[in-house]
């Protein structure tokens, strides 16, 4: 009787999901227009059931949920599970134009769905440079939906705010608190997803300026502000240097600026854009994204030159081309935006190298970004909390050391849920890599770079995309499983399996 009562009690939450199936199978249908001027005039040409099946079963049903279920505002719970449940939903929905269009099985069309969803960029996709260009563009949107968030564009989009929006907000979006721009969840989404459009213009002109065709300009500026990092080549951002375009230091410069963008906290933006330009460098947060950067090319950089004796034979071009790639790569990188100029496998970087673009990889970018990983925030304070332990051996034993981030005292319960909360994305990461290990043969190493890939959203990994697409479905499954958690905070999977486990 009480699992009754509890699930009459919840049946609310389909109400929100059927509204987030009506707008996604919209959103299908949109690949439609690059399918009508690209793929239906090319040999094979992909048929519009690709699209318009999956688009018009998720409208149908959407509009169904919404008129047999009630509607009321979601509890923190609810709020959880809808989230949840939105995301896998929208990840098995945004998988059928694979299965459809291009006869992939259903896990690896679900883990590519995910993956372009959560901003992964990890790929079971070979040969995108024959794709059609209708899928290509269906996987850049995707990214480009799940930068700020999917929940979060459905409340944009349907004018849904006050409380519905701010347990929505919570649960999808980054667990730390953090200030808004202004007053009020609806107007702070509006703000942050016009940024957020502004910034895919901006990089879509200046990708156009620095040599992309127009198709390939509209599907990254789409993956680079989301920080997602899906291409239109197998190559990445290396196609157009492999082409030999005279501007191909032109592209990376400019989108080296985007990542970079796209893995700063939003709310850094606003503040530049209302012209507080020092913001960049007074945040606490940004001073530490500041100095891992320039930390990190320069650890890169140095052990290039010491890896390959170069100290005496290097010219200005040489040294040029060396920053340049150290640059990119780790712009890449700390954004987990994922972009390729020269592999991560590749001699280029030595084992020292590798080291720090695997911390890179789990630390990620800012909180209020649309980067993934632990968060230099998060990672801040618990260097902060480290070392007021440190100091307090030198000080009387009754002192009082608060943590003051950027004159704000965070609270005691703030350092136990960042604590809990890297402390349970490690032992995901770990139990992530030992199931990779056992059910493959790639080595420890190759192990935990893919999971830790996965978990922080990130996209590069230490061995192939063809090893990748050739993994058990049990790896690729608990890779899902990973990119949703990473995306997500751990928190909304957790009530949702405390749900089914019948605990809460």
């Amino acid at each position: 009787m009480k699992l009754l009562i509890n699930i009459k009690e919840r049946l609310y939450i389909l109400n929100y999901i059927g509204a987030l199936l009506s707008i996604l199978g919209a959103l299908l249908f949109l690949p439609l227009i690059p399918l009508y001027l690209y793929d239906t005039t090319s040999p094979g040409s992909m048929s519009i059931l690709a699209f318009i099946l999956p688009g018009s079963f998720s409208i149908v049903c959407g509009i169904i949920m919404q008129l047999c279920f009630p509607f009321k505002a979601p509890s923190i719970r609810g709020a959880m599970i809808i989230t949840a449940l939105g995301w896998i939903i929208a990840g098995i929905i945004g998988g059928m134009p694979y299965m459809i269009g291009i006869h992939k099985s259903f896990i690896d069309a679900f883990f590519e769905s995910v993956s372009g969803f959560t901003t992964t960029g990890i790929t079971v996709f070979q040969g995108l440079d024959q794709m059609p260009r209708s899928i290509l563009f269906w996987r850049s949107f995707t990214q480009w939906l799940g930068g700020l968030g999917i929940l979060s564009f459905f409340m944009a989009v349907s004018f849904r705010g006050g409380s519905t929006a701010a347990a929505l907000f919570s649960a999808e979006g980054h667990k730390i608190d953090i200030s808004r721009p202004v007053p009020g969840i609806f107007h702070t989404l509006v703000i942050l997803w016009a940024i957020y459009t502004g910034f895919t213009i901006s990089s879509c002109l200046c990708f156009l300026i620095s040599g992309m065709n127009g198709f390939d300009a509209i599907n990254h500026c789409f993956t680079c502000i989301s920080t997602g990092g899906f291409s239109t080549h197998d190559a990445s951002l290396a196609y157009w240097k492999q082409q030999g375009l005279p501007t191909a230091w032109l592209l990376e410069f400019f989108t080296v600026m985007f990542m970079l963008a796209g893995g700063t906290n939003f709310l850094i933006h606003y503040k530049v854009f209302t012209g507080d330009i020092k913001a960049l460098i007074r945040d606490f947060e940004m001073k530490w994204y500041w100095g891992l950067l320039i930390s990190a090319v320069l650890l890169v950089m140095i052990d290039h030159i010491a890896a390959f004796n170069l100290k005496e034979s290097m010219g200005i071009k040489h040294i040029a081309d060396m920053f340049r790639t150290a640059l990119f790569q780790v712009s890449s990188l700390i954004t987990s935006t994922g972009y390729l100029t020269t592999d991560i496998n590749a001699p280029f970087f030595p084992h020292m190298s590798r080291q720090v673009l695997m911390v890179l990889m789990v630390i990620g970018g800012c909180v209020g970004s649309t980067a993934g990983g632990i968060k230099i925030l998060r990672m801040g304070i618990l260097f902060k909390v480290l070392s007021i332990e440190i100091q307090k051996f030198s000080r009387p034993r009754r002192a009082v050391m608060p943590v003051v981030i950027t004159g704000r005292i965070v609270s005691w319960a703030e350092i136990q849920r960042i604590i809990a909360l890297v402390w349970a994305w490690l032992l995901i990461i770990s139990a992530g890599a030992f199931i990779t290990a056992f059910f493959s043969d790639l080595s420890p190493w190759q192990a935990f770079s893919g999971m830790a890939s996965a978990m922080g959203n990130m996209g590069p990994f230490y061995f192939t995309v063809h090893k990748m697409s050739e993994l058990s479905w049990i790896i690729k499954l608990t890779y899902i499983f990973g990119m949703l958690a990473g995306r997500l905070e751990i928190l909304p999977l957790a009530v949702l399996f405390a749900i089914y486990r019948r605990r809460i």
